[in-house]
């Protein structure tokens, strides 16, 4: 196998994980409001805007490296994974920090998904249930939030994401 060929290979191993990992994500989030019955914060909300584009972005990633486009596109679409993924660092550690009293919330921290049976009429609905509120962890796992372990998991796939963009081809 040629040298470029292996850096598409690898390319496309490398955008299918990425997309995988925040898909895998995503998805866990969406199981524990829809399976498990945690209704998310406007906080809770917001963090997953990233892995949603992010799973888009991923995709063209393992097309472009499918495609064998140039290398420079694959590249820049890494590395917008890697901005996406810095930015849900952000949006969780301030979260996280929201649940540890460390600053304020902002005023939105009341309105969130309504959860439970499809409503017939979405303004009673939204009357009728109170979401969670963006200063209290809803469940801590070894410790940490969902907010907590959204850090930890943006890390390791934007750490991932920047290895990809800047590794010696």
């Amino acid at each position: 196998m040629s040298r470029s060929a292996s850096f598409v290979k690898s390319d496309t191993v490398i955008a299918a994980a990425l997309t995988l990992g925040m898909a895998v994500v995503v998805g866990s989030a969406l199981g524990f409001e829809h399976i498990g019955g945690y209704i998310p914060c406007a906080l809770c909300l917001i963090q997953r805007n990233p892995y949603y584009i992010g799973v888009g972005v991923g995709a063209l990633a393992v097309l472009s490296a499918v495609f064998r486009l140039p290398p420079v596109v694959t590249r820049g679409l890494f590395a917008i994974i890697a901005v996406l993924m810095i930015v849900s660092i952000g949006l969780g550690a301030y979260h996280a920090g929201v649940e540890w009293k460390f600053w304020e919330g902002p005023a939105s921290c009341t309105i969130g998904a309504t959860g439970g049976e499809a409503p017939v009429n979405v303004l009673e609905a939204l009357n009728s249930t109170k979401a969670p509120s963006c200063t209290e962890a809803t469940l801590r796992v070894l410790g940490l939030s969902f907010a907590g372990w959204n850090v930890l998991t943006s890390a390791v796939l934007a750490a991932i994401a920047l290895w990809a963009t800047f590794r010696k081809r």
